[in-house]
C-alpha cells in the first residue's frame, strides 16, 4: 500500500508539473519544472511497478534540482528550501523499509540498504549537507560598522534645530526637521538589554463595522513639558501623564462615520507655543488636530478645550473653497508643519476614484486666527494670495498626504507630494500637474511663493507618491557644512539635496526607462536614480518563490503572463509586474537620521505589485470594486486598474525573502555600511514559527543619541532596539497588536529615558488591531 500511495503522489506531482511546466516553457520560461515532471513520472510509473530502479531516477530527480538550486540561487537556505521542501522529504521516505521491503529485497538491514539505495543515500545526504551550509551562511546580510561619532561632524558644529527641550518631543519628528533623532542617551547598547515595561494604557479606541478596509493606527505621541498627547484612528485626543500614562484628559470631535472614507487614521498633533503670549490670553500653547471630516481643531493642552479664537469656534473647515466636495473624499491623516506662527496643512484624496476629485492645495493659517494666510494651489501655482470668497481651488492636483517639514532660518516649507490621478494613467495631465507630480517643493514660509522643486519620477504611472516626510539635516561635505534634505522614496532612492536650492548633494543620474504606455498615454524616456539607493535588482525567474516548488511554478506562470521590464514597467492591459510596488520601499514612516554621526538608519521593505489597466466602457460601470467609495475605478478615464499585490496561490510573496531590512548609511558619501534582515514570520505563518525571515516594515525609526535605534512597524509584533554602529539588534519585546507606528522617547520628571510605542494594528496589512500605548525604561 505504502509503495501503492507513493506511486500514485508522485504521478500526480508529476502531471501538474508537466501542465504547468508546459505552460511556463509556452510563456518563454525555465524548463526546469518539465524536466523535474518527467522524473516524477518516471519514478511514479517504476514505483507502480515494483520496480527498484525507481530510485535511482528518483536519486537522478534529486541530484539535478540539487544542482540546478545551487546554479541558481546558491546557498541561500530560504530559496532552497521550497525547492527541497516536497523532493527532499520524499527521498527520505523512498529509503525506509516500507518502501524497501515493497521494491524486491528480501530483508530489512544492511542488505536492504545496499545496491540500488546507495544513489539515493548519496542524494538525500547531499541535500542534507547543502542544507546545513545554507542554514550557517546568510548572504543577504551586510555587516559592517558606521563610523564612530567621534569620526563625524564635530559636536559644536551640529544643527539639531534644537529649540526643543532634550527631554521633550515637540512635533512628529521631534523637531520641523523632522529627522526623529532624540539627543537623549540614558539608553545605551551596553543597558538597552534592561529595559522593562512601566506602564501600559488602553485608549479604548477600537475598530468599528462601519470603518474602511485601511484603518490604522499610526500615531507618534508628542511629549511637552510634563504630559504626551496623542491621537486616535476615530481622532479622539488623550493627554496621559508623561511619567505614570494615566489619563488626564480626552477630547472626541464628534466625527460621523462614513464609508465614504478609504483611510481612517491619524499620524499625529502639531503644537505651537506663543514666544511672547498676551497676558491672560487663553490658549497660549495649542494643539492642532485634522479630523476625517476636513477640519483642523485647535486645543488647549492644558485642558483639552477646543481654542474658541482659531477659525470658527475653534476650527478651520478644510473643504472650504474645495472643487468637487464630496463628504469622506478629502481629509488630512497627517500632522499639520507649524512654523513662523503659522499652521500649514496639506490632505489625502481618496485614490484613484475619479478624474474629477478635490485640490491638492498646501494652505498656511494663522496659528492664533485660523485666518487663511497663503494658498499654494499646484494647479495655480503663481497665486499664493487668499483666495477669493466663492472661487475654488484646481481640482485633482497633487496632494500632500504625509507629513512637511520647515526649515525657520531659511523661511521654507519643505512639502512631499503625490501624484495626480489616475495614479496608472496619465494621459490628461496638466503641465502643473507634470510638474509637480512626485516630487518635492520648497515653498516661502511668509508668502507660499515656490522656490524650488525636485521631481523622483517623471510622469509617474505607479502611485510613487514622495510618502514620507524630510528629514533637514547638515552635512559635512569638501566644501563645507552644506544644509541639506534627505528624502526617502517608495522606490527605494534616498536623495540628499541642497535645501536651499534643491540642488542634490549626493549625485543623481537620469537612466533610460521602459516605453509603450497604454493608449493615449506616454512613458517618462529617463528616470532619476540616486547614488543612496536601496532599489532592488531586476526580478529574475531565479527571483521567484513558494512554500513549495508547485506555488514557486506557478508565481513562474504569473511572471512570464506579465509584462516585466525592470523598475517604471508601464501598467497595461496585459498586466504589468511592478517592483518595488506601490506600498513601498519606504512609505509615511521614513527614516531616522543622526546628525553627529552624518549617518540615515531605515528600513528598506521589498514586495512587487501587479498592475492591470481594464478599458472602461462607461463612466457609471465598476470594474474593480464592490461597493463605495470605488476605488481604483478611475470615473472619467479610460481605464480602470486592477492593484494587486504579487503573491502565489496560497498567498505569500512570489519573491524571495528577506522582504525587510535595517540598514545604515554614511550621508556623507551614500555608502551603506551595514545591512541586516529585519523581522520573523511568526504573525504571518498558519503555523508560529518565528523564523527570521525578514519581514516589510510599515512605519519609522527614532535614533538616540545614546547610539541605539528602534524600530516597532514590522508585520511581527515586536518593538526592536538595534545598535546604530552595526546594525545588531540588542532587544525586543513582545507587542498585544501591530506596531505599524513610529516610536518616540523622551525623559519623564523622574529623570527617566522613557520609550514609547503605539500597537493597534494595521487594517491592510492584516496586522491584529487594538489600541495599546506602551511605555518602556531602563530599571530604577
Amino acid at each position: 500500500m505504502a509503495v501503492t500511495i507513493s506511486a500514485i503522489l508522485c504521478i500526480i506531482l508529476g502531471l501538474v508539473l508537466a501542465v504547468g511546466g508546459w505552460r511556463v516553457i509556452d510563456l518563454g520560461g525555465t524548463w526546469y519544472f518539465a524536466v523535474l515532471a518527467v522524473g516524477f513520472l518516471l519514478t511514479g510509473a517504476l514505483l507502480w511497478i515494483r520496480r527498484r530502479a525507481a530510485l535511482w531516477v528518483y536519486a537522478l530527480v534529486m541530484l539535478g534540482a540539487l544542482g540546478w538550486a545551487i546554479y541558481e540561487v546558491g546557498f541561500d537556505w530560504w530559496q532552497l528550501a521550497p525547492r527541497a521542501s516536497i523532493i527532499g522529504p520524499l527521498g527520505l521516505w523512498f529509503l525506509t523499509p516500507w518502501i524497501a521491503q515493497r521494491l524486491g529485497w528480501q530483508h530489512f538491514g544492511a542488505r536492504a540498504w545496499g545496491g540500488s539505495a546507495i544513489p539515493l543515500m548519496i542524494a538525500v545526504a547531499l541535500w542534507g549537507a547543502t542544507a546545513l551550509h545554507a542554514l550557517t551562511s546568510d548572504s543577504s546580510d551586510i555587516k559592517g560598522m558606521l563610523p564612530p561619532p567621534l569620526a563625524a561632524a564635530p559636536a559644536a558644529e551640529v544643527n539639531t534645530a534644537d529649540n526643543v527641550p532634550a527631554s521633550d518631543w515637540h512635533a512628529y519628528g521631534r523637531t520641523q526637521h523632522g529627522m526623529r533623532y532624540s539627543p537623549l542617551a540614558q539608553i545605551t547598547p551596553s543597558n538597552v538589554e534592561r529595559l522593562e515595561k512601566v506602564w501600559h494604557y488602553h485608549t479604548g479606541d477600537m475598530r468599528r463595522p462601519s470603518d474602511p478596509n485601511e484603518t490604522t493606527y499610526e500615531v507618534t505621541p508628542l511629549k511637552i513639558d510634563d504630559s504626551l498627547f496623542i491621537c486616535t484612528p476615530h481622532n479622539f485626543v488623550i493627554a496621559l501623564d508623561a511619567e505614570t500614562g494615566e489619563e488626564r484628559w480626552r477630547f472626541d470631535p464628534q466625527v460621523p462615520d462614513s464609508t465614504n472614507r478609504q483611510h481612517l487614521t491619524c499620524r499625529g498633533l502639531s503644537y505651537h507655543t506663543s514666544e511672547t503670549p498676551a497676558e491672560g490670553q487663553a490658549c497660549q500653547q495649542r494643539l492642532f488636530m485634522p479630523t476625517a471630516d476636513a477640519r483642523l481643531i485647535a486645543l488647549d493642552p492644558e485642558t483639552g478645550k477646543v481654542c474658541e479664537s482659531f477659525g470658527e469656534n475653534g476650527a478651520v473647515n478644510l473643504w472650504k473653497n474645495m472643487p468637487n466636495v464630496t463628504e469622506g473624499f478629502y481629509y488630512s491623516t497627517s500632522p499639520p508643519v507649524v512654523a513662523n506662527d503659522l499652521v500649514i496643512v496639506g490632505g489625502a484624496v481618496n485614490d484613484n476614484v475619479s478624474t474629477t476629485e478635490p485640490s491638492g492645495v498646501i494652505r498656511a493659517y494663522d496659528a492664533i486666527t485660523g485666518e487663511l494666510k497663503w494658498n499654494w494651489d499646484p494647479g495655480n501655482p503663481e497665486q499664493t494670495a487668499p483666495i477669493a470668497p466663492g472661487e475654488t481651488y484646481s481640482e485633482s492636483t497633487p496632494n500632500s498626504w504625509s507629513i512637511s517639514s520647515a526649515d525657520e532660518e531659511l523661511g521654507l516649507v519643505f512639502v512631499p507630494l503625490g501624484n495626480q490621478v489616475p495614479d496608472q494613467w496619465g494621459g490628461n495631465r496638466s503641465e502643473n500637474s507634470e510638474r509637480f507630480s512626485s516630487s518635492i517643493v520648497a515653498l516661502d514660509l511668509e508668502t507660499g511663493q515656490l522656490r524650488w522643486v525636485f521631481q523622483t519620477v517623471h510622469h509617474d504611472l505607479w502611485d510613487m507618491d514622495v510618502p514620507a516626510q524630510p528629514s533637514l539635516v547638515d552635512i559635512q561635505t569638501e566644501s563645507g557644512m552644506v544644509p541639506a534634505l534627505v528624502q526617502p522614496t517608495k522606490q527605494g532612492d534616498i536623495y540628499v539635496l541642497d535645501r536651499r536650492t534643491g540642488e542634490p548633494v549626493l549625485p543623481v543620474r537620469e537612466v533610460p526607462a521602459p516605453q509603450g504606455a497604454a493608449k493615449g498615454d506616454y512613458a517618462a524616456a529617463t528616470q532619476p536614480v540616486s547614488a543612496l539607493s536601496y532599489e532592488p535588482p531586476k526580478l529574475q525567474d531565479s527571483d521567484l518563490w513558494g512554500a513549495t516548488f508547485i506555488d514557486q511554478m506557478m508565481c513562474h506562470i504569473q511572471f512570464n503572463s506579465l509584462r516585466y521590464e525592470g523598475r517604471y514597467t508601464p501598467p497595461s492591459i496585459q498586466g504589468s509586474l511592478v517592483y518595488p510596488g506601490n506600498f513601498g520601499v519606504f512609505n509615511w514612516g521614513g527614516v531616522a537620521v543622526d546628525p553627529v554621526r552624518q549617518m540615515v538608519f531605515s528600513a528598506p521593505s521589498y514586495l512587487a505589485f501587479t498592475s492591470t489597466l481594464i478599458p472602461r466602457e462607461n463612466d457609471e460601470k465598476a470594474y474593480v470594486s464592490n461597493s463605495e467609495p470605488h476605488l481604483n475605478e478611475n470615473f472619467g478615464a479610460p481605464f480602470a486598474v486592477d492593484l494587486k499585490p504579487f503573491v502565489s496561490p496560497v498567498g505569500l510573496p512570489c519573491t524571495a525573502p528577506p522582504w525587510g531590512y535595517v540598514a545604515g548609511a554614511d550621508l556623507r558619501t551614500g555608502k551603506t555600511h551595514w545591512l541586516r534582515k529585519n523581522g520573523t514570520v511568526r504573525d504571518r505563518a498558519p503555523v508560529p514559527l518565528p523564523f527570521e525571515m525578514g519581514v516589510p516594515s510599515l512605519g519609522g525609526p527614532v535614533i538616540t543619541a545614546g547610539g541605539v535605534a528602534f524600530l516597532s512597524s514590522t508585520l511581527d509584533y515586536y518593538v526592536r532596539a538595534y545598535d546604530v554602529t552595526t546594525g545588531k539588534q540588542l532587544w525586543r519585546a513582545r507587542l498585544p497588536a501591530g506596531g505599524q507606528a513610529t516610536p518616540m522617547t523622551y525623559q519623564s520628571r523622574s529623570g527617566r529615558q522613557m520609550v514609547v510605542v503605539v500597537a493597534g494594528g494595521h487594517g491592510s496589512l492584516g496586522t491584529k488591531a487594538g489600541d495599546s500605548v506602551i511605555a518602556y525604561a531602563l530599571p530604577r
